[in-house]
């Protein structure tokens, strides 16, 4: 499968990891992106290793590879916060999740110290593509309207979202579940996927206090 991705953006989680795969990956993509797999750990009850993940990426974290700061699923504000003292790495290679579940104010304080945010989805708004969970991207691309805030927005496991929401980029593990059972080749889904951009459109502003919430 990975040679016919070869010159494209693959996504690497540091719970699956595979060397080989891994080196691949680094001579024939064109970037990386680094996940620190904290929704596998939490699903199987394990708990991250921040300095291993730490460790595993420093040979490989150069531009134009990024990685996915860690992470408390389910976590509040004041853990999430505990968790970004803890980067060592340059603010431009690094990505803050917001958890749909936290304060709209806590995701305007990320895109404003950070160039790119990733959005996970947890507690509530596990569900992605429910009702609630459509309202509550909504309310979040409109707080950042509202504060004129506007970093790279990746949404993690968001791939089937990609043409709704003003998303720069998401990631999934739909082509390598599925390329089979379609029929299909990694490659020419990649290329559907890719044809495929975000609505550049202004979502209805919340209003200002509900930032705050």
């Amino acid at each position: 499968m990975l040679p016919d991705l070869g010159g494209r953006h693959v996504c690497i989680s540091f719970a699956t990891r595979i060397n080989s795969q891994t080196e691949v990956c680094l001579k024939q993509m064109q970037s990386i992106m680094f996940d620190n797999g904290a929704f596998s750990i939490f699903q199987q009850g394990g708990t991250m290793d921040v300095l291993a993940y730490y460790d595993w990426l420093r040979p490989m974290l150069r531009h134009p590879h990024w990685a996915v700061i860690p992470d408390v699923i389910d976590g509040t504000v004041e853990q999430q916060r505990a968790m970004l003292t803890t980067w060592q790495f340059p603010h431009t290679m690094g990505a803050p999740v917001w958890h749909l579940g936290l304060p709209l104010s806590y995701l305007v304080e990320l895109g404003r110290k950070w160039p790119r945010v990733c959005f996970g989805s947890s507690g509530e708004y596990w569900e992605i593509g429910s009702s609630r969970w459509n309202e509550r991207m909504r309310q979040a691309f409109a707080a950042l309207e509202a504060a004129h805030c506007f970093p790279w927005v990746h949404g993690l496991r968001m791939m089937n979202q990609a043409g709704k929401w003003p998303l720069a980029s998401v990631d999934s593990v739909n082509i390598a579940r599925n390329y089979k059972s379609n029929g299909d080749m990694p490659g020419r889904m990649a290329d559907r996927i890719d044809r495929v951009n975000q609505p550049l459109v202004t979502i209805s502003k919340t209003p200002l206090e509900e930032m705050f919430l």
